[in-house]
């Protein structure tokens, strides 16, 4: 067995894990926890404090040492950016994708060539929007780096772009795997501003005396790594803050049916694409705890009891992007679309999860027509994964068994793709729980059609 260091960066938290591969499924040993949340600044404005990430981070690494591993990978969440200027320093704050500064802008470029060359589902937080909003003169003289480039060039002095983050930004080219020079010129973007891609397994330098290797770096491409599937056909919910649901396949899907049905392509490891689109997530949930200052094991026991269907919203609604009063949101989407608001935390639970079981149903039934692909199971991974009333409820929506687990996927996934550059044998652990699908569908077809759900 060998050990490998994972810094595994999600929205909420971050985690530091030992992974030891090298006979049988992958085993995780947790180093350090911490919490990551973006911050207000004066003036306004949502920033990650990269400073306490990267010294977290190092604390995490550090106490690895006695194992004597063999290499650290990083993977965090996609499309939020550092600029380094030409003295290699960080100028100014990481913002946060939540910021409301992207809302209203533009690439310049229609939809339907913007898709067809980077295949990206309209978010827009994209990295590309955010660029937009950057003063000219920041562009020209400074190096973007995404977060988990950034503080792999932190830790070691080395610039580059991994492959399965870059391709979130706006600016890769779907079909290539490289940055587009159309893009780039017809955006206004310099191309001084991108550093050189690297691909997942790719020696990036040396931290200290143990080097570090890219892995997929965006957080949810390392989870789709580590999926346990045992048939291609297979769909993936990964499920936290947000909920990321659809296909691993060999070529991106640039139809406009897939642009119109607002799917993204991004890239995977050993050159695959993930087809998936966004959906809020558990976002959701954590932000109502967070308004009530409430423990969700006890919500969950109640909800479960709570009458089916009272009421249901569509996740991906605008209004629940920012932080803030959710179930305040929750209750006036109801109201708008004529349905009794929930009247206690456990039935806003209730409706947070029907609802996002819901959305994982129509994204998966969707991607599998835009496809062409049948799918036989769904394998949910992720912190979601522990919630069973959701995997539950996601199987009843899709029809289909919910495979619960690896829950953190992405460590997992962090530490596959390092043991393969290592050459040594590395598998993600089984599921833990399997849910069939309970009943007809009838009931959660009616409920889809309440807020315009493509279910059928």
């Amino acid at each position: 067995m060998r050990s490998f260091v994972a810094v595994d960066l999600g929205a909420s938290s971050g985690r530091v894990m030992l992974g030891h591969a090298g006979s049988g499924p992958i085993e995780l040993e947790e180093l350090h926890r911490f919490a990551i949340g973006p911050q207000s600044r004066p003036g306004g404005g949502l920033r990650w404090d990269i400073a306490k990430i990267h010294a977290e981070a190092v604390h995490g690494i550090r106490a690895a040492a006695p194992a004597d591993p063999v290499s650290i990978g990083l993977d965090s969440w996609a499309v939020d950016y550092g600029l380094v200027d030409a003295d290699g320093k960080l100028d100014g704050d990481v913002r946060c994708y939540r910021d409301p500064r992207t809302q209203g802008v533009r690439s310049g470029i229609d939809d339907r060539t913007l898709y067809g060359i980077n295949g990206l589902q309209h978010l827009p937080f994209n990295t590309i929007y955010q660029l937009l909003t950057e003063p000219p003169e920041r562009l020209a003289d400074h190096t973007m780096l995404l977060v988990p480039d950034l503080l792999g060039y932190l830790l070691t002095g080395v610039m580059g772009a991994e492959v399965t983050n870059a391709s979130t930004t706006g600016l890769l080219s779907a079909s290539t795997r490289s940055w587009s020079t159309e893009l780039l010129a017809r955006s206004g973007i310099p191309a001084s501003l991108l550093p050189p891609l690297r691909q997942p397994g790719e020696h990036i330098g040396l931290y200290e005396s143990t080097p570090v290797v890219a892995v997929a770096s965006h957080d949810t491409a390392s989870a789709v790594a580590a999926i346990p599937a045992t048939t291609s056909k297979f769909g993936y919910i990964s499920c936290g803050t947000w909920s990321l649901a659809g296909l691993r396949l060999d070529a991106p899907v640039l139809t406009e049916q897939a642009r119109l049905a607002n799917f993204t392509n991004e890239s995977g490891v050993d050159g695959t694409t993930r087809f998936l689109r966004n959906t809020m997530g558990l976002w959701l949930l954590s932000e109502s705890l967070r308004v009530w200052n409430a423990e969700l094991a006890p919500l969950l026991s109640a909800a479960a009891a709570q009458p089916a269907f009272a009421a249901v919203i569509d996740p991906n609604d605008d209004a629940f992007l920012a932080p803030g009063d959710i179930p305040a949101r929750i209750a006036g989407q109801c109201r708008r679309t004529g349905q009794p608001p929930p009247a206690t935390p456990a039935a806003f639970v209730r409706t947070i999860l029907e609802s996002l079981a819901l959305a994982h149903a129509a994204t998966l039934q969707t991607a599998a027509a835009l496809a062409g692909r049948d799918l036989d199971v769904v394998h949910l991974v992720g912190g979601g994964a522990r919630n069973e009333l959701l995997c539950q409820f996601t199987a009843d929506a899709c029809g289909l068994p919910v495979l619960a687990g690896p829950v953190e996927a992405s460590a997992t996934g962090n530490v596959l793709v390092q043991a393969r550059a290592a050459g040594v044998h590395a598998e993600p652990p089984p599921p833990f729980s399997r849910y069939e699908p309970s009943g007809d569908r009838t009931r959660w077809l009616a409920a889809a059609r309440r807020i315009a759900l493509p279910l059928s």
